[in-house]
C-alpha cells in the first residue's frame, strides 16, 4: 500500500497531484458547477475548508493552454468517468 502525505497548506491542486499528495476527489463539483449553471456561484465555507483548491482546480479544468497540457491532471478522477456537454455562448463586442 502506498503512503502518501497530508496536504497540509498546500492549495494548488496540480502540486498535490503532481507530487501525489493524499487527496479526495472532488472533481465532481466541477460537473455541479456547470450544470447550475448560474450567473454568480458563491462558495460560503468555513477556513480551512477547500476553497482555495476548488478554485485552483476549477483553473485547470477550463484554462486553454497549447495542447491542453492541464487534462491529464483530471485522468482517473469523477469528473472523467461521466459526460458532460457544454454549451458556451460567447458575446462577442
Amino acid at each position: 500500500m502506498e503512503t502518501r502525505r497530508l496536504p497540509i497548506g498546500i492549495s494548488d491542486y496540480k502540486k498535490m497531484i503532481d507530487e501525489g499528495y493524499y487527496y479526495v476527489d472532488k472533481t465532481d463539483f466541477i460537473r455541479q458547477i456547470i450544470e447550475e449553471g448560474a450567473l454568480i456561484t458563491l462558495l460560503p465555507r468555513p477556513r480551512r475548508f477547500g476553497k482555495t483548491l476548488n478554485l485552483s482546480m476549477l483553473r485547470y479544468f477550463f484554462e486553454k493552454t497549447d495542447g491542453n497540457v492541464f487534462r491529464p491532471l483530471f485522468d482517473g478522477k469523477r469528473i472523467r468517468s461521466g459526460r458532460i456537454s457544454i454549451s458556451i455562448k460567447v458575446n462577442t463586442l
